[in-house]
């Protein structure tokens, strides 16, 4: 082995030899398990939620491999319809072409040109995580196979009538000329205004205190021309008489009805609000309730209509409505009709008051243009018809939600679903599978042979639909696209449903719940029951930074996990959070920020490190703090590894360990404790990672091998190996305990540090009795995972070696308050041990002996007791005699001296706690704490004193 740990030499060699020998591969004969990566983007880079998703999965993956279970990763990547086009799109710009000057098809010879050159690059960061996917097995959301399952899922929805064509409201990217999903939607905080206009009555209304107008208040002026209804609150008194009757939309005349509606609050503003249901989604909603016309004002630029659109709530046209635009508005874009609309107001005398707003508008995540809510006829899924089957199969426990919670947000969700937009005005992405005729007419089917065949349309021209569909309808079959579904294909059947899904909580919506919907509405079990995708949901958290803060571009606080485990120097990492900012004059305080938070940059902890720490901090369903801290703490939980092997080794080198199956070995009190303790931690990792809690698996590893094998365990059996009187099976049996502990900790810390326990496994694992083939790869992934023996649990050796620690730690306490040189040797007397204490005393005390340093131990004899300085254990006394050792002058001073300081600490806190205007105003906790330290200051003084008066005799 190498002197010092080296993360860098060691994890991408390994990694290769893995994937080279098919190690990623499922076999064994126990009971399937899968897990469907969650598809990243083919566009994308590696973040830090990818990191810790990875390394949840892995260890699962990891453990169940080594359980001998068949065990399947499917990995794959989402074609991602808008940012792959967009990113070739640019390539295009660049050498002054546009899509639709090189046509569909030659542009998307071009998209998989660029797939074939870039798309990798996510993958390849994958691979650095150790995350061991069978790459054997790797799909495309747009490859030959998951194509035809979208085909098929798409026409078999149709026919059973869930799929439909209909006209409704959707989120509209002006610059993409795309509807775009919620998710593709950033709601950004910006400071805008409200504009209050009055709308006349008409006839000879008027309101109850005379006025012949209603004040509206909106933050967009422009939609005015679309507005169809004002709406009043139907208890709100001021306007009941009004309800029914109707106002005159300004710079129209068209007369549009009051009605009642609890949308509108009569706490907020005039109580008053325009009604624009082709324009704002909560006006669209109120639309259907009052069947309120939908009136379109806008191309799909944003641009004023010389003629508006006229449609029923239905989205049927209604061609005789009188929609002509104002001839100064027409053809300019909805900013600068906004500016007209207010200005030709005020002109009316209709503008009453504009006040500063700061408003939430939504932007598109990829075009970063603000969204328009447009009407426009796309493809949609009933998904309220999937509903109750997709909530039958959680609330029936056929689907779990780790942590639980998440069920309720799920049911919130899926009772009140929307039908869902699948449509997507693209080139790059699963063409739908539509054909229409001259009339418009639409028919769908597999092919356009299979349509002209089912429809009998001979050679009626037809054109296929140009729309493509969301990315998510495709990411929504996942679970069983990848086994061959709609063949029924032996994988299939062996990994359906899949094990886990670990996903983020925020899209519970947006794929797990569209996930359940399509997999148990297009796949049955024997017994015709809908087949569920996946058994348990693991839900995490966000990981946000040291602060609690999100990670953003624009807050300057990403942090790339590559950087963290191959290191990066300070300007490299400025350099790489300031590049390519939305807001340039950002750059000067993440610049700034980033000097203070790294100012030596980042170091290179490795991937083992950076994946425990991941480990530790999944706490279930709550989000994650990220800590650069404890990741260095992970880190030198690594060189303690190594340096403990190294250790071992040295000790064992060229003598048997019985590793050839020796019996004639003797196992000590010191033996007998480590491996009892490991069939502890082996209970605990079971049980942990059965219920999720990869914190408490990553707490146990760690305190078993840090405190108690190297801690406790190295240091017992250094007695054994250097005491010449021991006996050669004594010393057979340390060094055979010593090696077999160590390889069934590594098997045990595999699943969360997959390299350096495999490079060090395979140093240790010929000595612990399992014979190593370099050229077959015997890997430590394919060794079973270590299952306890409660036989070997043994509460005798535990007691021993507990009342041994707190033995050895009372006087290693009492070296460092007398500061007494580690080298020196000491005499012990004791005092006051119960008959259990005497027992464990005389077993232990030759090993307290070593491991405290002791020249002797002996009872207190008599009455007298010389000048000592003294711990208690339980009931026992422990005292070292001090004469000789220190200088009695000068310690009494030092004691005296604290003293002093003690009564003037006593002094304040006294005065604290009773004034008044601190014990009766402070917070209780802050008080309590006071308190405390009040009392712990008490303490110390009195046993300081009596030290002082047992000096003085």
């Amino acid at each position: 082995m190498d002197t010092t740990y080296q993360p860098q030499n060691i994890e991408q060699s390994w990694y290769q030899r893995w994937e080279a020998a098919g190690c990623f591969q499922p076999e064994g004969d126990g009971d399937p398990f899968a897990i469907m990566i969650p598809p990243p983007n083919v566009t994308g880079r590696l973040h830090m939620g990818h990191g810790f998703n990875n390394t949840i999965m892995d260890t699962m993956i990891r453990y169940h491999r080594m359980c001998g279970d068949p065990t399947l990763w499917q990995p794959g990547t989402d074609h991602a319809g808008i940012a792959t086009q967009m990113i070739v799109e640019r390539q295009l710009a660049a050498e002054g072409i546009t899509r639709h000057e090189l046509g569909r098809e030659a542009f998307l010879e071009k998209v998989w040109e660029w797939k074939a050159k870039s798309g990798g690059f996510i993958t390849s960061q994958i691979r650095r995580l150790g995350s061991s996917v069978d790459w054997s097995r790797e799909r495309f959301t747009m490859d030959e196979g998951l194509s035809a399952a979208v085909l098929e899922a798409f026409v078999r929805l149709h026919e059973d009538g869930l799929i439909y064509r209909g006209k409704r409201l959707v989120n509209w990217d002006i610059q993409l000329q795309t509807a775009i999903s919620d998710l593709e939607v950033d709601n950004v905080e910006q400071d805008g205004h409200i504009w209050h206009f009055r709308y006349p009555l008409a006839g000879d209304a008027s309101t109850k205190d005379g006025k012949r107008w209603l004040v509206v208040a909106t933050t967009r002026p422009e939609t005015l021309l679309g507005d169809t209804a004002v709406a009043v609150h139907p208890n709100d008194e001021r306007y009941s008489d009004l309800i029914g009757q109707s106002v005159q939309l300004p710079l129209t005349g068209r007369l549009i009805p009051i009605v009642a509606d609890e949308h509108a609050d009569p706490e907020k503003g005039t109580g008053c609000v325009k009604i624009t249901p082709a324009h704002d989604f909560n006006d669209y909603e109120v639309g259907k309730r009052q069947s309120l016309m939908l009136i379109n004002i806008f191309d799909s630029h944003a641009r004023v209509l010389s003629r508006a659109q006229a449609f029923d709530i239905a989205g049927q046209p209604l061609p005789g409505a009188d929609l002509d635009m104002p001839p100064a508005l027409v053809g300019l874009d909805r900013f600068e009709a906004r500016r007209a609309v207010v200005l030709e107001m005020e002109q009316l005398g209709l503008l009453e008051t504009i006040e500063k707003h700061s408003n939430k508008i939504p932007k598109g995540d990829r075009s970063g243009v603000v969204i328009e809510p447009w009407l426009t006829d796309q493809w949609y899924v009933k998904a309220s018809a999937m509903a109750e089957q997709a909530m039958g199969v959680v609330e029936r426990g056929e689907i779990q939600f780790v942590p639980k919670q998440y069920e309720n947000m799920y049911f919130s969700w899926m009772r009140d679903l929307q039908d869902w937009c699948i449509s997507r005005q693209l080139w790059w992405g699963h063409r739908i599978p539509a054909w229409y005729d001259e009339d418009g007419q639409h028919y769908v089917g597999r092919s356009e042979a299979e349509v002209r065949a089912a429809h009998k349309l001979g050679d009626r021209p037809l054109r296929q639909d140009e729309d493509v569909l969301d990315t998510w309808f495709s990411s929504g079959l996942w679970t069983f696209s990848t086994l061959g579904w709609p063949q029924k294909t032996p994988e299939l059947e062996m990994f359906h449903p899949s094990s886990v899904l670990v996903t983020g909580f925020d899209i519970i919506f947006f794929w797990v719940a569209r996930m359940i919907m399509l997999s148990t509405q297009l796949l049955k079990n024997d017994d015709g029951t809908p087949q569920v995708p996946f058994k348990t949901v693991y839900v995490h958290g966000l990981v946000r930074d040291g602060e609690g803060q999100k990670m953003s571009k624009s807050k300057g606080n990403v942090l790339d996990p590559l950087d963290i485990i191959d290191g990066i120097s300070l300007d490299d990492l400025i350099a790489k959070r300031t590049e390519g900012l939305m807001q340039p004059k950002l750059a000067e305080k993440i610049t700034k920020q980033t000097r203070k938070e790294f100012p030596e940059g980042i170091a290179a902890y490795g991937t083992d490190a950076l994946r425990f720490c991941f480990c530790s901090l999944a706490s279930t369903g709550r989000d994650i703090n990220f800590d650069m801290k404890r990741v260095e703490g992970y880190r030198n939980f690594c060189n303690k590894i190594w340096n403990a092997t190294r250790f071992v080794l040295m000790n064992v080198e060229g003598q048997s360990c019985g590793q050839h199956g020796e019996t004639d070995y003797e196992l000590g009190l010191a033996e007998r404790w480590i491996i009892s303790r490991l069939q502890h931690v082996e209970q605990e990792c079971h049980k942990q990672i059965a219920q999720y809690r990869f914190d408490l698996l990553a707490q146990s590893l760690y305190e078993f091998f840090w405190n108690e094998y190297c801690d406790w365990y190295l240091e017992l059996a250094k007695v054994s190996l250097n005491n010449d009187s021991a006996s050669e099976a004594r010393k057979l049996g340390t060094r055979r305990t010593l090696v077999r502990v160590l390889e069934a900790g590594l098997r045990l810390m595999h699943p969360v540090m997959p390299f350096i326990t495999e490079s060090i496994w395979q140093q240790v694992a010929p000595l612990a009795g399992t014979a190593t083939d370099t050229e077959a790869l015997t890997t430590i992934m394919r060794q079973p995972y270590p299952r306890p023996d409660t036989s070997k649990i043994d509460a005798e050796a535990e007691a021993g070696i507990e009342f041994l620690k707190q033995l050895t730690i009372a006087v290693r306490n009492i070296r460092g308050e007398m500061n007494i040189s580690p080298a020196r040797t000491l005499k012990v007397l004791h005092t006051g041990a119960t008959e259990q204490q005497q027992t464990l005393l005389e077993r232990v005390t030759p090993l307290w002996m070593a491991m405290a340093k002791l020249d002797s131990v002996e009872p207190l004899s008599g009455t007298e007791r010389p000048f000592s300085s003294t711990q208690l254990v339980g009931q026992l006394e422990i005292l070292i005699p001090l004469e000789g050792i220190i200088d009695m002058a000068a310690e009494r001073g030092r004691l005296e001296k604290e003293l002093g300081r003690l009564d003037q600490e006593r002094k304040r806190l006294q005065g604290k706690l009773g004034n008044p205007a601190f014990a009766d105003k402070a917070p209780a906790e802050v008080v309590a704490k006071e308190q405390a330290k009040l009392d712990d200051v008490d303490l110390r003084h009195t046993a300081i004193q009596a030290q002082i008066e047992r000096m003085a005799h």
